[in-house]
């Protein structure tokens, strides 16, 4: 195993493709329940991701089998949304680009977060970010 200490499957995904597949896959669908296909092809999302070689390595190794011997991909993973060290810096740059006078929308695109992440960072950096008691 690397020391990359990305979690998951993104952790074997680095281990089988490189951590710049790994990072880019949860760049782009961190939180997100995506299909592996059982092979790679070219005009896939996922090669157009990381490249057909890192995606065919990526299919290869993480294809299974039914009992009949049909190849099968990958189904309904969870992409993770990564360490927690990437989404505190994320966050942090997400504070940065809002004091710089960036709207809500511009920063949270800016910094690959969810537009609701940067409402309540916006909500704690203006001290309001009690939302009451229910009872």
């Amino acid at each position: 195993m690397s020391d990359h200490r990305l979690p998951g499957i993104l952790g074997e995904i680095a281990d089988i493709a490189g951590k710049d597949a790994a990072y880019a896959l949860l760049a782009s669908h961190g939180g997100l329940r995506i299909d592996i296909p059982a092979k790679a092809e070219p005009d896939h999302w996922l090669s157009l991701l990381v490249g057909l070689e890192a995606a065919s390595k990526i299919c290869e190794e993480l294809r299974v089998g039914s009992p009949d011997g049909t190849v099968r991909g990958v189904r309904h993973v969870i992409i993770p949304l990564g360490p927690r060290s990437l989404q505190k810096a994320a966050r942090r740059h997400l504070a940065e680009a809002l004091r710089s006078g960036k709207t809500v929308r511009q920063a949270a695109r800016q910094v690959g977060v969810h537009e609701r992440t940067a409402w309540r960072v916006k909500a704690r950096l203006a001290g309001n970010d009690d939302q009451g008691e229910l009872f």
